[in-house]
């Protein structure tokens, strides 16, 4: 549960129904914000989320686009800002993680992971920063990620996109401040549906072992950082990385 509030700013959050993308959404919408829902092939999903978040009082609604694709990105930013009047805050959080080692990946699978968890946010807020400037405020919270400062085995288009995702925060901060403010948050091992797949017992005692909490984080430990990066309590932080990973990387 946070205890900061917004006062009915409009939050767009891409890749909203994965784990850790649903708990930056109920934390924002227990914040008092208004939610767009950013989603990929599902609907039926994104509905239901839309329901529960009305049902709860939260002016809510789902958006479906391609966030590698140039024009579907254009008319995301265009829909949820007709929608709602605004985009005070954008998260760009959708991600892609694949597993392969450097000398093993082909270029296909090593542009997979790079268009979606580099080029998307730069695509994403290449549309969203001008309805921001036209409204003369905003902030983008950027999701990178500890392998980005620390690299792993078998993950280095992951580890190169987010380690590329810091730059770009870098960039954007000095850009558009100070009336948009630009931060990131790299999480370190969360207990999502996208690790789930790999977390076998030797992958979680190898990237826990060296941790001071030696566990896994939770969604909602990432959620409050990023709803603290939004606030105006992080009024004076410009390109800034955040690292709830416990204790496993110290920045």
């Amino acid at each position: 549960m946070t205890t900061v509030r917004f006062a009915d700013e409009v939050v767009l959050v891409t890749g909203a129904l994965g784990g850790i993308g649903a708990a930056i959404v109920t934390a924002f919408a227990e914040a008092g914000t208004r939610v767009a829902i950013h989603h990929l092939g599902q609907a039926h999903e994104a509905r239901e989320r839309v329901e529960q978040l009305r049902a709860s009082g939260t002016d809510a609604e789902a958006f479906e686009a391609d966030i590698t694709d140039w024009a579907q990105a254009e008319r995301l930013a265009g829909d949820v800002y007709e929608r709602f009047g605004a985009i005070d805050i954008l998260v760009n959080n959708a991600g892609y993680l694949e597993s392969g080692r450097i000398t093993d990946m082909d270029f296909d699978q090593w542009y997979r992971t790079i268009n979606v968890d580099l080029n998307g946010p730069f695509i994403v807020s290449r549309h969203v920063v001008p309805l921001m400037r036209r409204q003369g405020h905003g902030v983008v919270v950027n999701m990178s990620s500890q392998l980005a400062f620390k690299g792993a085995h078998d993950y280095a288009a992951y580890s190169a996109a987010k380690a590329g995702v810091v730059g770009l925060t870098r960039a954007m901060a000095r850009e558009l401040g100070p009336e948009i403010r630009v931060n990131a948050v790299a999480p370190g091992p969360i207990n999502t549906p996208l690790v789930a797949p790999y977390a076998t017992p030797a992958y979680i005692h190898e990237r826990t072992t060296t941790l001071v909490d030696q566990r896994f984080g939770d969604p909602e430990e990432v959620a409050s950082c990023v709803v603290f990066l939004a606030s105006p309590g992080a009024s004076y932080l410009h390109g800034q990385v955040l690292h709830p990973n416990g204790g496993g990387v110290m920045a």
